[in-house]
């Protein structure tokens, strides 16, 4: 049996060099990947990883795992791993006051004073262990999901589904538009918001998840048009869904989080709106989370810009930048930073395999000195790369967090009216 103990010690001590290593972003998408596989085991599930080691290493013990020196050394390298991945729990759960702060130092200290008493009575108080005893159950009892509804010409990839309370007021439901993630190559509507969806529409809420077309079989911006093309829709045909379309959020991880950002800072802007050219496609509020925020990294924040450009070039853009450098401004939110931006709430973790958090500072701090509506920045420390894929206790205070944000929003703090 100490050949499986040295087994779990060398994927934990794998693990935590991934998660406590400097960020240097050299190397393929598929090592940055990896990368971000094994390190969600060991941080947005260490708080299940580490009892379940417990036993099975007491299982190990009990058959005489720690008979052998390998064992024994196997069972030292284990304990100093378990140490770091209760140190991961510990800043988990320390979202709950890193969200409350970050809205603070956004909206104000009395913000929660802005959010109506009727809809403050409805907002979850507290986290508690059933609200992440489950990681992969994402449905709620009184939501009901509409699949699979067509947007617009262009098959699957431009469909939507449809989170809505069963029971609906009659002026309509506010709605948050979700934005898949995927290096806009890859993703679906179906495998991610799942949490932060659920959440709000058990509270109200009508929430949108879209597919759009991918690369490399297309080109940018393709993937922004398409999901303008969605909130039209939404517009348009949302009140036949039980939707209030005055008031439309949107939000989107990693790629989803690129373009969530876009979509608050290109609103009306006819020429990104082919199918719906006259339709409002402002948006009221914006939560990226872990996006990207500038294809050319021209503030030297990205240590491996050039593999980057190399992989936008060839999957996405299908342009060198000096070939066409008002398209690849166009793709780098952070050179459409504009006084008009509408209230955004942008998320990001320290230790982000895939996208650096240095970006995020940056974009967030011109965003504040630029707009004349809020910017909160929430920087969650210990948290990877899609870390809201499941339901785990950073995902529950980071939902908890955005809900009031969207609703401190709704109750007229700094907003752009459509």
């Amino acid at each position: 049996m100490d050949w499986l103990l040295l087994a779990l010690a060398f994927f934990n001590a794998v693990s935590m060099l991934m998660v406590f290593r400097q960020r240097t972003f050299q190397g393929s998408l598929l090592k940055g990947m990896l990368s971000f596989a094994v390190a969600q085991i060991a941080t947005e599930l260490a708080w299940l990883w580490l009892p379940l080691q417990l036993v099975l290493a007491l299982l190990l013990i009990a058959s005489g795992a720690l008979e052998s020196n390998p064992g024994a050394f196997a069972m030292g390298v284990l304990v100093f791993s378990w140490i770091a991945l209760a140190i991961n729990i510990r800043q988990s759960f320390k979202a709950c006051e890193e969200v409350e702060l970050a809205l603070q130092r956004g909206l104000g200290a009395d913000y929660r004073h802005r959010i109506p008493a009727s809809i403050a009575r409805e907002m979850r108080s507290d986290v508690r262990f059933s609200d992440y005893a489950r990681p992969f159950h994402f449905r709620r009892d009184g939501v009901e999901l509409i699949k699979d509804v067509p947007y617009g010409k262009g098959g699957v990839r431009r469909r939507l589904d449809i989170y809505r309370p069963v029971m609906r007021p009659e002026q309509g439901c506010p709605v948050l538009l979700q934005i898949h993630g995927g290096a806009w190559i890859m993703g679906d509507k179906r495998h991610q918001g799942l949490p932060l969806m659920n959440h709000l529409a058990e509270r109200g809420w009508i929430c949108v998840a879209i597919n759009y077309r991918l690369g490399p079989s297309c080109s940018f911006p393709v993937e922004l048009t398409d999901c303008k093309d969605a909130l039209g829709w939404i517009r348009m045909h949302g009140h036949e869904y039980g939707m209030n379309t005055d008031f439309v959020a949107v939000t989107g991880g990693s790629a989803g989080g690129h373009l969530t950002a876009l979509m608050g800072l290109t609103q009306n802007q006819k020429d990104l709106q082919p199918t719906y050219p006259d339709a409002d496609t402002s948006v009221q509020a914006c939560i990226p989370f872990f996006g990207v925020y500038d294809f050319l990294g021209r503030d030297g924040l990205h240590p491996n810009i050039e593999g980057v450009i190399e992989f936008l070039q060839n999957n996405v853009m299908h342009c060198a930048p000096e070939d066409n450098p008002a398209l690849w401004d166009l793709a780098s939110p952070l050179t459409r930073v504009n006084a008009s931006a509408p209230p955004f709430m942008t998320i990001h973790g320290t230790r982000d395999s895939l996208a650096p958090v240095a970006m995020a500072r940056l974009f967030s701090q011109r965003l504040r000195a630029a707009s004349d509506n809020a910017s909160v920045y929430l920087e969650l420390e210990g948290a990877e790369h899609s870390f809201e894929l499941l339901r785990t206790p950073r995902t529950e205070f980071v939902c908890d967090g955005v809900h009031r944000f969207l609703e401190w929003v709704r109750a007229g703090g700094s907003i752009n009216a459509p």
